[in-house]
């Protein structure tokens, strides 16, 4: 063989042996690329599945949607190459109008990430969907704990709260501060009988007791009848187990009928939002648990004021959960360079949270993003400093403590798993 034919064989097997050294310390270190990243479509669709004319359309809603748009753009509208697009919806409370929208969004309409869906029941219909498409599904106003728990999906990640965290600290401080017999004004659904539930296991726990309850509808707008009954009931602590406008007209009935004068009312899932729309004057002196509170760092108060000049308000806790959610998706997205909800959610968990939403976060293999959680009091007029300082934060509730420990979730161990790629 000439001499030239063999230094080029050298050469080549020098170049092979080099790469191959190349690869193998790549994937040591964990950064080879999977054969299976690719982004379907050439784009990354995320749908905002929201509720905008009932209930939850400020707490949700249009806000929502901004907030998504806000986390996307943080990226310059791009990840692995790919443009980013937001669509939205509005699944108007119905979990038959909700599953619509994702089965079509899922099929024909190229959408990878479903996104907020206040209301438990319209995420526990989406769920199932996400799964067979091994797309992503990130519940930030969704917070019955059976998502997580008993109905969790490989493919679904609860993000922003759950019932158990609300009730538990909750529960637990109210008894402590002397509320010891209990009555319940209870959303009729999914979220407001288990809200109920679990707060009385906490009341039990903590040594108080339950008097009884009322189940008002859905967009209830006359809560006279319920207050009546509770008033009646003898009760230190009347809460009120609802959400958005229903936890809105409730406190505003209570302040009417005077109930606060003879029992502490307690607003199991109570935002910055509901506050502003009832005043200080009926809301002072509440209770309530929350993961995000704007004024609560220079880290909140920076990222609220961006939002504020967007949309003309303080951010909710569920639209601050919209940000930091889309925002952990579309870092996964960008690292795996994929699409594929099996390959997605496995980096999602495998990165912390750590954002303006939450300091230490994480993400459990029940889809329960865990971190701390907030016990706040409302503030009364003479205390409150400007119109969006409604809340003082009584105590930071550990992660640890705000969620329950995995193995009394019901999530079975087989499903915690998303399917092989």
């Amino acid at each position: 063989m000439p001499r030239s034919q063999r230094r080029e064989r050298r050469a080549r097997a020098h170049r092979m042996t080099r790469n191959g050294l190349l690869l193998g310390t790549l994937a040591w270190a964990g950064f080879a690329l999977p054969t299976h990243a690719q982004i379907i479509g050439g784009v990354v669709r995320i749908g905002v599945l929201t509720d905008i004319a009932s209930s939850n359309g400020d707490s949700a809603g249009m806000g929502s949607v901004a907030a998504a748009r806000m986390a996307v753009e943080e990226f310059g509208g791009k990840v692995a190459g790919k443009p980013v697009e937001v669509v939205f919806a509005d699944h108007q409370g119905k979990p038959d109008i909700g599953a619509g929208i994702a089965r079509e969004w899922l099929d024909r309409g190229g959408v990878d990430a479903i996104v907020d869906v206040p209301q438990s029941a319209v995420a526990l219909a989406v769920m199932p969907l996400v799964e067979a498409a091994d797309k992503v599904a990130l519940f930030s106003g969704a917070g019955a704990s059976v998502i997580s728990g008993k109905a969790c999906s490989p493919n679904s990640v609860q993000w922003s709260y759950t019932t158990y965290g609300l009730a538990t600290a909750l529960g637990h401080a109210l008894v402590a501060d002397g509320g010891k017999k209990w009555f319940f004004v209870t959303a009729d659904y999914t979220f407001g009988q288990e809200l109920e539930a679990q707060t009385t296991d906490a009341v039990r726990a903590a040594g108080g007791r339950v008097l009884g309850d009322v189940r008002a509808p859905f967009n209830t707008t006359d809560f006279s009848s319920y207050f009546v009954t509770a008033g009646a009931s003898g009760a230190d602590v009347v809460a009120l187990a609802n959400v958005a406008a229903d936890t809105r007209t409730s406190i505003l009935a209570a302040h009417e009928f005077g109930l606060t004068a003879h029992a502490k009312l307690a607003a199991l899932l109570l935002d910055t939002l509901d506050v502003k729309a009832v005043g200080l004057d009926a809301a002072a002196g509440l209770y309530a648990v929350d993961p995000f509170y704007w004024d609560r760092t220079d880290a909140t108060r920076a990222w609220s004021q961006r939002f504020q000049d967007r949309i003309g308000r303080k951010p909710s806790m569920i639209q601050a959960g919209v940000y930091s959610a889309v925002r952990h998706y579309l870092a996964a997205v960008n690292a795996t360079g994929s699409d594929k909800g099996s390959v997605v959610v496995p980096q999602m968990r495998r990165t912390p949270v750590h954002d303006m939403f939450a300091e230490n976060g994480r993400l459990r293999e029940d889809g329960l993003m865990v971190h701390d959680m907030y016990l706040m009091r409302v503030k009364t007029a003479a205390q409150s400093r400007g119109p969006w300082d409604v809340f003082e934060i009584v105590r930071t509730i550990p992660a640890a403590e705000a969620a329950p420990r995995i193995e009394t979730t019901g999530c079975p161990p087989e499903r915690r798993t998303a399917r092989t790629p």
